[in-house]
């Protein structure tokens, strides 16, 4: 039996024959545009139709609207290599485009078209998503792979209650249930990519101590990290969420260790992921110093959201869209800029809340670098997402 195709011929505009393509671009444009905006929105120097608060359109944007656009473009292009089966195309994937498009222009003209109007069009893209991921999946039969999509499930739950919650008051559950789901998906696929990418650079490279494979003691730290965060949900604070903070910290520390990404100095496209992870275990750590009560609890939260989730987008955009358009697997120097200026954005971040007789400058500081990070990718990495591809397809993503 002669193996399935990758692609399926395909006439139309490149930008809609794989799903990386248009959400790595339009997901990293959104991401330094939601910045630019937010910044003169939260000094109150403009303002936006959008019946959110500042804060609260900022953290819904960032976890609801940029980082679902890169979730889907990493499964709907990973999918495929898991089931055999073909990616989605054309029109199926202007679909989910639009949609969340559509999404992110009804939540900032919330007042104008109604709450409960741009909750129904927002709220549609993940539970989308989740149908067609899942669909490929079952029909795949790749069943080990299903519970990747409970994280975004739990994702497009948290959405509707985030609006519920941001019409009564101000949105405080739902961000941390969105937080929580986006880090289960971190250690989920981090924990699957990070060792495979590492290994494979390493036999080929610096043969040696290579990761260690998933295993027991993964699960285990899963479970626990998954636990705590159910705790720090219901009860920020308290010395039993910050003890469980701290311990999940620590085991995801060691798992990071596992990974033997000391061993990847010399190549800037694994380094990346290595440095991207182990903000989780740092943001476990401020977590729990946030439950305590010694820092503010959104430093932890940034940790997380800039540090972990923003590096790992990022890593992950520039590797998949290597592999996928035919070009050497290798981080040039401007890539690496664009890594280094999203961890700048982490750390300055981080800072703002550590020093608060800084933070308007550190705010600026980190807003700049994040920007600089996303944009700059959607401007270096246009060509490729928007042309035609090269070669065939490499193994990576």
């Amino acid at each position: 039996m002669s193996a399935v195709p990758r692609l399926r011929s395909f006439r139309g505009p490149p930008l809609l024959s794989y799903g990386f393509r248009p959400f790595f671009f339009f997901g990293a444009l959104y991401a330094a545009l939601a910045v630019l905006v937010w910044m003169p929105f939260y000094f109150g120097e403009v303002g936006l139709p959008t019946s959110f608060t500042p804060r609260d359109w900022h953290a819904h944007e960032m976890i609801y609207g940029y980082l679902p656009a890169i979730i889907t473009g990493f499964l709907l292009t990973a999918i495929p290599n898991w089931t055999g089966r073909l990616p989605l195309q054309g029109g199926p994937l202007l679909v989910l485009v639009a949609v969340w498009i559509a999404g992110r222009f009804a939540v900032a003209t919330s007042t104008q078209i109604g709450w409960i109007p741009a909750t129904l069009i927002d709220t549609a893209f993940l539970f989308l998503l989740a149908g067609a991921a899942g669909r490929e999946v079952v029909y795949g039969r790749n069943w080990r792979n299903l519970k990747v999509l409970a994280p975004v499930v739990v994702l497009g739950l948290a959405n509707v209650v985030f609006h519920v919650e941001a019409h009564s008051g101000a949105a405080d559950y739902s961000v941390r249930v969105g937080v929580a789901a986006v880090l289960v998906l971190l250690m989920l696929i981090g924990g699957r990519i990070i060792p495979s990418f590492t290994g494979s650079w390493l036999r080929r490279e610096a043969p040696g101590r290579i990761p260690q494979p998933f295993g027991r003691f993964d699960i285990a730290v899963i479970v626990v990290s998954g636990a705590s965060l159910v705790l720090w949900i219901v009860l920020p604070f308290g010395n039993a969420t910050a003890f469980a903070l701290f311990i999940a910290g620590l085991l995801q520390s060691v798992r990071l260790a596992r990974w033997a990404g000391d061993r990847t100095l010399r190549d800037g496209l694994v380094l990346v992921l290595h440095v991207a992870y182990a903000f989780l275990p740092i943001g476990f750590f401020i977590a729990g110093l946030g439950a305590l009560g010694t820092l503010a609890p959104s430093a932890g939260i940034h940790a997380w959201m800039v540090g972990a989730a923003g590096l790992m987008t990022l890593a992950v955009m520039t590797r998949a869209t290597l592999g996928h358009t035919g070009q050497p697997l290798a981080a040039s120097a401007i890539t690496q800029f664009l890594y280094g200026s999203v961890f700048v954005a982490a750390v300055a971040r981080i800072c703002a809340v550590v020093e608060p007789a800084h933070q308007v400058v550190l705010l600026c500081a980190a807003a700049l670098a994040w920007i600089v990070g996303f944009l700059g990718f959607a401007i270096v990495y246009a060509p490729l997402l928007w042309g035609a591809r090269r070669t065939p397809l490499s193994a990576a993503g």
